[in-house]
């Protein structure tokens, strides 16, 4: 497989967003991308569970085994030594994909929800800011709410899909997907200010992709009842859709520049993750 291959594929608002980075950026954002896609992979395969497990279990060991005969775990390792990445960031990673490797999967609180979402998506969001050279403690607590705002627009998005995989993450009516981006809303306001804490060059892509992934939620409102959302099939961001937030990016650069403080907003939804996973050790 070629190189940017999983990012290309899996990816069109990431990539999109990616046009904008840094090449030597990007291959680094692309290097972090397959690694979670490959454990991704394994998770949504259609084969039996104990065989996806033990492929999981496999990869994991190489990865604690620092395997290096595998590219995707070598450059893996390069970011987690270079950045100064946490293990215990990839641990919580690879127990939210194990969380995906059973028979049935349902989630039964906002509880759950908020540290399922941490744990396949908020990681990716802490890791990605550590590779972008952020390190103020709100920004990173901020990267995570970005990460979170996209998981849970993805499992909004994903409804039918995941329930012919037995996967029930949210109650699969209307009003409980609009509740879902309701809340996706509030944690993507609280990771705007601190995208100004990322090196002005690097700003721009990220406001792009929490643009474009934002409107998928919009997107997804737009059906406004349960049988259009069904008829729908994937909603996605058409690229004139793509062009015109980006656009929108232009405005909320110049909107940053103006903000002198960094906030965050989700303590009290942080709270609940941190009852099970000590979040200050992370960062």
């Amino acid at each position: 497989m070629e190189k940017n291959n999983y990012l290309s594929i899996y990816a069109k608002s990431f990539n999109w967003a990616g046009f904008f980075l840094p090449k030597k950026t990007y291959l680094k954002c692309s290097n972090l991308y397959d690694f979670c896609r490959t454990l991704d992979n394994i998770a949504d395969d259609q084969g039996e569970t104990e065989i996806k497990l033990r492929r999981f279990l496999n990869f994991k060991n190489n990865f604690i085994n620092k395997e290096f005969q595998n590219p995707i775990i070598k450059n893996m390792w390069l970011l987690v030594d270079k950045y100064k990445i946490s293990t215990k960031i990839v641990d919580d990673l690879f127990d939210g994909v194990e969380s995906d490797i059973k028979d049935r999967v349902k989630l039964n609180s906002k509880k759950e929800l908020l540290i399922y979402s941490y744990r396949v998506a908020g990681t990716v969001g802490l890791m990605m800011a550590k590779i972008l050279n952020v390190t103020d403690s709100n920004s990173l607590k901020s990267a995570i709410d970005l990460g979170i705002a996209m998981q849970l627009t993805n499992i909004s998005r994903d409804v039918i899909e995941d329930s012919k995989n037995k996967r029930f993450y949210i109650k699969h009516d209307f009003e409980t997907i609009k509740e879902t981006l309701a809340t996706a809303d509030l944690f993507y306001d609280s990771s705007f200010s601190s995208i100004k804490d990322i090196p002005l060059r690097l700003r721009f892509s990220i406001l792009v992709a929490r643009r474009v992934y934002r409107q998928i939620g919009r997107n997804i409102i737009k059906k406004q009842t349960i049988q259009n959302y069904k008829q729908s099939g994937k909603i996605f961001v058409s690229n004139s859709g793509k062009i015109f937030q980006t656009l929108l990016s232009i405005y909320d650069l110049l909107k940053l520049s103006l903000i002198k403080k960094h906030y965050h907003l989700r303590d009290k939804e942080h709270g609940l993750i941190n009852e099970e996973i000590s979040l200050n050790e992370r960062f």
